[in-house]
């Protein structure tokens, strides 16, 4: 039994839908485009409270932040700080003119969905969303764990997900 049975299993799943590198390379363009439009989108309103700004973005960045540490405490972690750092960037957008809040937010999304479905042309495959909502949770562990895995990173969890595979 593997440590990391539900990573394995999420990844896995997930890599099932990616084989073909140029999909694999759209997703890696493509998934932090719409994180980092929904952290500008879901960054207004803003409450200021004492020491502490919080807007809907705080909220969703700590609750994906705990989903993903609970997955595993490395790729979790590092994902976790992106979405801090994304989540900061999305505050400083959305303090910006409301033209260039939702320009921002909306021109991030709508082409991080295309460089998807262009991947998924490339793949020949419906996305996998149409068959697990999951997998929009999942997608941004997999271009973190993709990046880990191209720095000579997570070897035994690489193997594990191929093994699954």
């Amino acid at each position: 039994m593997t440590t990391h049975a539900p990573l394995v299993e999420a990844l896995s799943r997930y890599r099932q839908y990616h084989c073909d590198r140029r999909n694999v390379a759209t997703h890696v363009l493509g998934i932090p485009m719409i994180v980092l439009a929904v952290e500008i989108l879901l960054s207004r309103p803003v409450w200021e409270l004492p020491g502490f700004t919080l807007t809907p973005a705080v909220i969703a960045t700590a609750a994906a932040a705990l989903y993903y540490l609970k997955l595993d405490k490395l790729l979790g972690g590092a994902l976790a700080l992106v979405l801090v750092g994304m989540a900061r960037l999305g505050l400083e957008i959305a303090q910006m003119e409301t033209s260039v809040w939702l320009g921002s937010g909306i021109g991030l999304f709508v082409v991080g969905w295309a460089l998807q479905f262009l991947g998924h042309h490339f793949e020949g495959r419906k996305p996998a969303f149409v068959d697990d909502l999951r997998s929009l949770l999942t997608g941004p562990l997999f271009v973190t764990a993709e990046a880990a895995f191209a720095l000579g990173l997570c070897g035994e969890l690489k193997a594990e997900i191929e093994r699954e595979g």
